[in-house]
């Protein structure tokens, strides 16, 4: 299954995501919102958000690991 992260840099939650991922052993693709004005607006102010591919379905923080785990089950 593909996931997206959307975050941005010098983000202390997107780095507390990025580590719940690892310890469940997947990879997302990252996107830096900054890049993008629409996504900024969108996400500005409830980044860390990974967002599954194949359904368009999300969780935004605050996410822990089971719930993380939860969701892409």
């Amino acid at each position: 299954m593909k996931l997206v992260l959307y975050s941005t840099s010098h983000c202390h939650l997107c780095e507390q995501a990025e580590a719940l991922l690892a310890q469940l052993g997947v990879e997302a693709e990252h996107i830096d919102i900054v890049d993008d004005d629409a996504l900024l607006e969108r996400y500005g102010t409830c980044i860390p958000v990974v967002k599954r591919a194949d359904n368009g379905s999300e969780i935004g923080w605050p996410f822990d690991i089971a719930s993380l785990r939860s969701f892409i089950a």
